[in-house]
C-alpha cells in the first residue's frame, strides 16, 4: 500500500491509505504500508499501521526502514523489490519483496502520472489509471480538450500561467486574457484537487489577488464562469468484464458557495482513526457533507451516467476514478467539471451504495486483480528490438 507523497494533498492520502490498508482482504493478501514523506523519503514498518504515528517524528523514523524502489525491470514478472538503505557496512540488508502496488496518492507526484511512470519503468503492476490517463485527467484544461467532440458539456475556460518571475501577472495582461469572461468567476489550480486554492472572484482585481496562492503550488490557474444555483454531483466509474460500471451518485452539501478542503476531509464520521473494518458498509470521509443517491430526474441521472461512461472510455480508463459534475439547479444545465483519477477514500462508499453494492474489501480485490491483468497485457518480449531494427549484435 503506497501513500503520502510530495503533494499538498499528502495528509488526505494518509487517511485513504490507512482506510484501504485496514479494509484489504487479509485472507488473500499480505498487505503492508509504504509511506512517502513530504520530503520524499520512502518508509516501511509496522508502526505505519497506526494513524497516531503520522507524521513520523525522528524517534519513530529511527524504528522504520528507509527504502528505495528497485527500478531494474524484471521481465519474468517476479522479484519486485524495495531495497532497504544500508545502515551498516557489515552486511547488506535483505530487500522487501512485493507483487502489486496499491496506490492511494492524491494530487501532485502521485495522482498525476509521475508515480505511475516510475512503476512502469520498474515493471511493477499498480492499481488505478494508467500513466497517460492519470496525466490527462489531473490536468483540468487537458481534460476539457480530450472531451471535445464527445457531446459532453464543459464550461468555457481561460488558462493564466505563472509569470517567469513573481506570482502576480499584470492587471492589463489578465484583462486581455479574460476579455470574454463574465463575472463572478471561479479561479482554481489546473493540477490540484481537494478544492485546494479554489476561489470565487467578482472582478479582475480579485482574480489577480487569488493567483499567488495558486502559483505557489501550480504553474497554471484556470478561470471559468461561476455556476449560479450551483449543485454538484459526483459519480465513480470502473470496468468489470469489459463493461463500464457506474456507482451511486453523490451530491456534496455545503452552506458555502464552494465545498472547501476542511469541509471535505475534517468532517469525517465514524471513529477518529480513519480505520475501516474489512467488508463493512460505511459512508466514508464525507458522511456529514453529502447526500448519496439524491432524487434526480431520470434525464439528469441518465446524462450523468452516460457522460461518465464516455469520459472513462475516451481516456482508456482503468481503476475507479470519480467524475465530478456541476449543475445549475434552476435551469437544469449540467457540465462535467473534473476527473479525479484517485478519489478520496478511493470512493469506496459510492460503490457500497451502488445499485449492485460492492463492499470495500471486494472493491479493493477487483482493483488488484485489474492491476495484475493490465500489467500482464502490457508486457513486451525480453528483447523487444525487431530483427530488422537491430544495429548491434544481440544475444
Amino acid at each position: 500500500m503506497f501513500f503520502g507523497g510530495r503533494s499538498p494533498e499528502h495528509d488526505v492520502s494518509i487517511v485513504t491509505g490507512l482506510q484501504a490498508l485496514n479494509a484489504i482482504d487479509q485472507q488473500k493478501f499480505d498487505a503492508f504500508p509504504v509511506y512517502i514523506s513530504p520530503n520524499g523519503n520512502w518508509l516501511c514498518g509496522d508502526l505505519l499501521w497506526d494513524r497516531d504515528n503520522y507524521l513520523p517524528q525522528d524517534s519513530t523514523i529511527e524504528k522504520l526502514d528507509s527504502v528505495t524502489l528497485d527500478v531494474c525491470p524484471n521481465v519474468e514478472g517476479t522479484g519486485r523489490l524495495l531495497r532497504r538503505k544500508r545502515r551498516s557496512f557489515l552486511r547488506t540488508p535483505e530487500p522487501i519483496e512485493f507483487d502489486v502496488a496499491l496506490l492511494a496518492f492524491h494530487g501532485l507526484f502521485g495522482e498525476d502520472g509521475r508515480i505511475q511512470g516510475l512503476f512502469e519503468i520498474a515493471n511493477v503492476p499498480y492499481t488505478g489509471m494508467r500513466l497517460s490517463a492519470s496525466s490527462v485527467c489531473m490536468d483540468k484544461a487537458a481534460t476539457k480538450r480530450a472531451l471535445a467532440g464527445t457531446g459532453i458539456s464543459v464550461l468555457p475556460s481561460v488558462i493564466i500561467r505563472r509569470p517567469p518571475s513573481g506570482f502576480f501577472p499584470t492587471l492589463s495582461d489578465i484583462e486581455r486574457q479574460l476579455s470574454n469572461m463574465s463575472f463572478p468567476a471561479i479561479v482554481k489550480p489546473v493540477h490540484l484537487g481537494s478544492s485546494i486554492g479554489v476561489a470565487k472572484a467578482s472582478s479582475l482585481e480579485e482574480v489577480r489577488a487569488s493567483l499567488p496562492a495558486i502559483f505557489r503550488l501550480d504553474e497554471e490557474a484556470l478561470i471559468e464562469p461561476f455556476v449560479q444555483n450551483m449543485v454538484e454531483y459526483n459519480i465513480a466509474v470502473r470496468s468489470e468484464d469489459s463493461e463500464i460500471q457506474t456507482s451511486a451518485i453523490e451530491q456534496p452539501k455545503s452552506a458555502e458557495d464552494l465545498l472547501d478542503f476542511k469541509a471535505k476531509y475534517l468532517s469525517t464520521g465514524g471513529d477518529k482513526t480513519g480505520r475501516k473494518l474489512p467488508g463493512t458498509s460505511s459512508e466514508g470521509m464525507l458522511s456529514l457533507t453529502r447526500t448519496i443517491n439524491p432524487e434526480l430526474s431520470p434525464g439528469t441521472s441518465a446524462k450523468i451516467r452516460e457522460w461518465a461512461r464516455i469520459c472513462f472510455s475516451v481516456v482508456n480508463g482503468s481503476g475507479a476514478p470519480r467524475i465530478d459534475f456541476l449543475s445549475d439547479g434552476r435551469s437544469g444545465d449540467i457540465w462535467l467539471n473534473e476527473v479525479n483519477p484517485c478519489p478520496g477514500s478511493l470512493g469506496f462508499f459510492l460503490w457500497e451504495a451502488a445499485e449492485k453494492p460492492l463492499l470495500f474489501t471486494t472493491f479493493l480485490t477487483s482493483l488488484i486483480d485489474e492491476a495484475i491483468r493490465l500489467h500482464r497485457a502490457a508486457q513486451l518480449p525480453q528483447d523487444p528490438t525487431q530483427v530488422e531494427a537491430r544495429l548491434f549484435k544481440h544475444p
